[in-house]
């Protein structure tokens, strides 16, 4: 059965963890969907392991939506969420509202994703007043990297913990239904996750979230760019394909590949003669 907005409220009521992972194309959204996520997010994070950006400030709306539009086309059970991206909501609530529409109309998105907390509230009202799904975003929000100095761990602090706190709570009350937490101290996010209605899905905040998100990336290996503390490998696959990649190379050269069992049938009497 597909996931919605009403899987993740009952997740939260009955203490069952939620699992998300990103994709960013048909293949990887069907291998995603198969392995029993619950919901796969088209992150910004394509602008680096996708698209070769520095950042993810750099990435576009049609840059999202081309993405989603792939993801949505594979994905038959998971809610796919989709990055709103850097400028696509910050300028006005009108603008959030239309972007948000674009990527469930353009991207077939079932949901959108937002950074901030009390900043962003009345952007996600109004996105959730036009009927569409929002998951917030707070601690850690690399888009507004430039202006928090880098990226560093948040909740650090009373005055952090409870700007924490009150970005959670702005987000839980304009109506998002569920937020994403990063880099976040484990027991700061054990008692985040208790006080908020909804659920929280951590990324490097620890065990204590309704739910854990990974970008696949990382999670398998496949991204040779810094690697977050917070990440679990559980796999190399990145090695792996290189090996593929090079033994094909070689059979290529030296004239092992193809081999008779890769060419069709040998009907020669069907070759034309040639004068």
């Amino acid at each position: 059965m597909r996931t919605t907005v009403s899987t993740f409220a009952a997740a939260k009521i009955s203490g069952r963890k939620l699992t998300m992972l990103t994709a960013y194309d048909y293949s990887f959204a069907r291998l995603v969907d198969s392995a029993g996520v619950d919901s796969i997010l088209v992150g910004d994070s394509l602008g680096n392991v996708i698209l070769g950006y520095p950042d993810t400030i750099s990435v576009t709306m049609e840059d999202i939506i081309h993405h989603t539009k792939a993801v949505a086309r594979g994905a038959q059970n998971a809610l796919v969420v989709a990055d709103m991206p850097f400028m696509s909501y910050q300028v006005s609530v009108p603008q959030a509202v239309e972007n948000a529409g674009r990527l469930l109309k353009e991207g077939r998105a079932q949901a959108v994703k937002l950074e901030g907390g009390v900043v962003v509230a009345n952007q996600i009202r109004a996105i959730v007043d036009a009927s569409i799904p929002v998951v917030g975003h707070i601690g850690l929000t690399p888009q507004s990297v430039n202006a928090m100095g880098g990226f560093k761990i948040q909740g650090k602090g009373e005055e952090a913990v409870n700007k924490l706190f009150a970005d959670g709570q702005a987000v839980a009350e304009a109506g998002a239904f569920a937020v994403v937490v990063e880099c976040v101290p484990p027991l700061v996010m054990k008692r985040l996750t208790e006080e908020l209605p909804i659920p929280t899905i951590g990324i490097g905040a620890g065990p204590h979230c309704d739910g854990q998100v990974l970008v696949y990336h990382d999670l398998l290996g496949l991204f040779d760019g810094f690697s977050p503390k917070f990440v679990k490998k559980y796999a190399e696959a990145g090695e792996l394909i290189k090996k593929a990649f090079g033994q094909f190379v070689s059979e290529v050269k030296a004239g092992q590949f193809p081999g008779p069992e890769h060419c069709f049938g040998d009907p020669e009497t069907s070759i034309p003669k040639m004068y």
